[in-house]
């Protein structure tokens, strides 16, 4: 199947999802650059519903880029201890908001080469900040972007990085952001991992894989 094909299947793909999921969004909340950050860098390994219950709480008490640099880091550990990992996500988020203070005065970065120079941040979290934070077109490539990617044969790496790059070419980059959504979505009520509802699934006419 050429690229041609292939784009115009991940177009028809998006056209139909945005019909199905027309509200798709991040699930985790926030109310600025800053809060997002911290809970996508809390979200590894951990369900977005319980991390806005752990953010509930912890924005009430953190609110700037110095406060979680300067946090004592038991407190911090303990704060964000339900999200799992706490010991490294405690030290990635103080690092990371000390660099944001002493590399761009407290405030977070906009630009993927920015944000990827930042502890804890790699492209994934930066593309989360960059679409939802800043509007600016970004793929985020999740276990569910990554699975459907392959099931839906829009590519066949397996790095995010280079299925991120892969999706890119597909779509305008308008529909970058939230395609990922979409995809997010669909694998969360349809295209599970472990039992993909093919029957009722709404693109399963236009799905390689699709089990019917």
């Amino acid at each position: 199947m050429s690229d041609i094909d292939i784009s115009s299947r991940a177009n028809k793909i998006y056209d139909i999802l945005a019909k199905e999921f027309p509200s798709a969004k991040t699930a985790l909340n926030f109310r600025n650059p800053l809060e997002l950050l911290i809970a996508t860098i809390l979200s590894a390994q951990c369900t977005d519903k319980r991390v806005n219950e752990v953010t509930k709480d912890l924005f009430s008490r953190y609110h700037k880029a110095e406060d979680f640099a300067n946090a004592d880091l038991n407190e911090l550990e303990e704060a964000i201890r339900p999200t799992g990992f706490f010991h490294n996500k405690a030290n990635s988020i103080k690092r990371c908001c000390q660099q944001i203070i002493e590399r761009h005065s407290g405030e977070i970065p906009d630009r993927m080469e920015d944000l990827v120079r930042l502890k804890g941040i790699g492209r994934k979290t930066a593309n989360v900040i960059i679409g939802n934070a800043f509007g600016r077109p970004g793929i985020v490539v999740d276990t569910h972007v990554k699975r459907l990617s392959a099931r839906l044969g829009l590519s066949k790496n397996r790095d995010p990085v280079k299925i991120e790059f892969d999706l890119m070419k597909l779509l305008p980059e308008g529909r970058w952001t939230f395609f990922s959504h979409l995809l997010i979505n669909h694998g969360r009520k349809t295209c599970q991992a472990r039992r993909p509802k093919c029957p009722s699934c709404c693109i399963s006419n236009l799905c390689p894989s699709a089990d019917l």
